[in-house]
């Protein structure tokens, strides 16, 4: 396993000081902030030339910390999250304890658990939920592996990674899904 304890301290202390970093996701590559910082969101609106209506999706690295942030969830939803076979975010109601520019205007939040190990550890280390954005300007193409990063978003960073820059595999991108009342899946995006 490649060694990315050097990137996990140089993004914490990037986000801790309400910075944006560019890393790898269970996805695409990525921008992320601490997802409690209002300001460091909108830094990411600014880099990405993003409308302040687009919402955002939010990592977490375990299926519980869903419970924290989601007022009633439904019963199972942990095994429900833990039974995904793929990158799967999904919207929440009535989001709690979020900047409103990351809660959508209708109280919904995106919450991705990644399975990741690069973005696990990172959350775990962090101790918060972190931002995920694609790495792009909005409207151009997503970047699926670094070298297809934009220049301009690459220098807007407060912190690149260095973990997977090499790494030119393309990743499943994420469905999108709700959960009824039910448990039932409605998916949104497959």
């Amino acid at each position: 396993m490649v060694d990315f304890e050097n990137d996990i301290k140089n993004c914490i202390q990037a986000m801790q000081q309400g910075g944006v970093i560019l890393y790898p996701t269970d996805t695409v590559w990525g921008l992320g902030c601490d997802a409690l910082n209002a300001a460091a969101v909108d830094k990411i609106f600014d880099i990405k030339h993003r409308p302040k209506e687009k919402s955002v999706i939010v990592l977490l690295a375990e299926a519980r910390d869903v419970i924290q942030y989601i007022p009633a969830p439904h019963p199972d939803i942990i095994a429900i999250i833990e039974g995904f076979e793929r990158p799967t975010t999904v919207i929440y109601d009535n989001a709690l304890g979020f900047p409103a520019n990351v809660v959508n205007a209708d109280g919904s939040i995106a919450i991705r658990v990644t399975t990741d190990p690069f973005c696990k550890a990172l959350i775990k280390r962090y101790r918060k939920p972190i931002v995920s954005t694609s790495a792009n300007i909005s409207g151009m193409p997503t970047a699926p592996i670094y070298k297809a990063v934009d220049g301009a978003i690459t220098a807007a960073t407060d912190y690149v990674v260095a973990y997977r820059q090499d790494d030119e595999t393309v990743r499943q991108p994420s469905r999108l899904v709700r959960i009824a009342d039910t448990g039932e899946i409605e998916v949104i995006r497959a």
